[in-house]
């Protein structure tokens, strides 16, 4: 493949967005308003919100306000895996929290099934497939990793299948697979800008008043409600929910917590039935391989392969830019690993490459808080892995905003936060070492230098 010609005629944006059923926006916010509740973003985890709050309460006023379109940002940017895990994989919550593991896990796997429930429930079409997703080894010292982390998950009574080469070749045939397994019940594919759309509309037959093109620009609190501005309007609530994800975050605290990280991506043209009878991939599985810098792919409702991940790119200084959503070195490096995992695919072409901004926080999963005597909640961080989790996370804020005590509630997960970044410049040096460090391990074997040592026995564990 040459990866100049394949990229050649693909599209600057992002394929789940440039799509005929994208809705009509909803009105701005003109004059002032108030509500019970006024939720603040409008990706998965705003939407999840308001919808819940009205299942919970159907006499409350809720407003949700979006500054640009539902969806818009990393909703509708990245790469449909609704995944089980709340806290970025099993690894990571065990690093974490040990003594809760087995309750994360089966809430994890109770909320994805509530999410399939609400899915049929409400009539939502979002192609949502429990096909599951096999992790692959590519390299050798992979293969251990992945034997330690078969025995956690069997200890936990989790469904994940142990495949050899040759089996998991069956499933998927790539020469660059060494083994893996399969996680049968821990991930499901989705549209995922159909996914926000069909929320949205689920909201407004709810009763939720929904505002795009409504960006708050300030915060201000009486100390009985909180007034959010927009630059046309007012809106003026008794409690407010924060799913703002990686944008400047109206609570200052929060900029100390969550750093910019841009993901890439590329999809390609339909795959031919001879094309995917070569490679396989019956049983429609999302695939990530095992590498600390791993690539995430997925096949379409009309078999074109989502092929994402490898670099996660920090631009010192911590600044979102709209130029940054596109990266032409990224491509062309997403396009070589692209053929070198499928040689049987050398003459496809992409139609699309897009970027977007992941919320990042140095613990890899989402953390949660309340500020203004309890009447605003905010959940953020969720690192890449929130299609699945932000719908619990969503549950958590209304759970403090109502002020009662649950299992969520009492979690150490969610009563922790993570470790804060240093300031700039640091900042930039920082996680620019770490991320070479981590290239570096993949390089040797998955040994880990001093730097990502220390790290790890900080409780920080930079892996991916």
């Amino acid at each position: 493949m040459d990866p100049l010609k394949a990229l050649a005629d693909a599209e600057r944006k992002p394929y789940w967005l440039d799509s005929p059923a994208r809705p009509e926006p909803r009105p701005r916010l003109d004059g002032d308003t108030d509500a019970d509740l006024v939720v603040v973003g409008g990706g998965f985890s705003g939407l999840w919100t308001a919808l819940m709050a009205k299942e919970r309460d159907p006499s409350q006023d809720v407003v949700l306000l979006e500054g640009r379109r539902i969806g818009w940002a990393a909703s509708g940017r990245n790469g449909g895996f609704c995944m089980a895990t709340l806290t970025h994989g099993l690894p990571n919550g065990l690093e974490r929290w040990p003594d809760e593991i087995d309750r994360l896990e089966r809430m994890g796997v109770e909320n994805l099934d509530e999410i399939e429930r609400t899915l049929q429930r409400y009539g939502v079409d979002c192609s949502f497939e429990r096909t599951g997703e096999l992790n692959v080894a590519t390299e050798p010292w992979q293969l251990e990793a992945q034997r330690e982390h078969l025995d956690v998950a069997s200890e936990l009574g989790l469904g994940h299948v142990p495949l050899d080469r040759d089996q998991i070749r069956a499933e998927i045939d790539s020469p660059t697979y060494l083994g893996g397994f399969w996680d049968r019940d821990g991930c499901a594919m989705v549209d995922p800008a159909r996914l926000a759309w069909g929320l949205r509309e689920v909201c407004l037959r709810l009763g939720v008043r929904v505002y795009e093109r409504s960006p708050v620009r300030s915060m201000t609190d009486d100390g009985t409600t909180i007034s959010l501005r927009t630059p046309h309007g007012v809106t003026t609530g008794r409690r407010v929910a924060l799913a703002t994800g990686v944008f400047p975050p109206l609570l200052r605290r929060l900029k100390h917590f969550v750093v910019p990280v841009y993901d890439y991506a590329l999809m390609t043209e339909p795959l031919s039935q001879g094309q995917l009878d070569e490679v396989g991939w019956r049983n429609r599985q999302g695939v990530g391989d095992a590498a600390n810098q791993f690539h995430y792919y997925r096949l379409t409702d009309d078999n074109r392969v989502l092929w994402g991940g490898y670099d996660a790119v920090y631009y010192n200084g911590g600044l979102v830019k709209p130029e940054y959503d596109q990266r032409d070195e990224t491509f062309v490096k997403l396009a070589e690993h692209f053929a070198t995992t499928f040689p049987q695919l050398a003459e496809v072409r992409f139609t699309h490459r897009w970027g977007g901004v992941i919320d990042t926080c140095s613990r890899f999963s989402a953390f949660y808080g309340q500020a203004h005597g309890g009447r605003l909640a905010y959940a953020v961080g969720y690192t890449g892995m929130g299609v699945g989790a932000t719908r619990f996370g969503a549950n958590v804020m209304l759970d403090l905003l109502a002020g009662e005590r649950t299992e969520r509630t009492e979690l150490r997960m969610v009563k922790e936060k993570p470790v804060p970044f240093p300031p700039e410049p640091v900042r930039s040096g920082v996680i620019q070492f770490t991320r070479w460090s981590i290239a570096q391990a993949d390089r040797h074997q998955g040994r880990r230098n001093l730097w990502l040592r220390t790290l790890d026995r900080m409780g920080l564990g930079f892996d991916s």
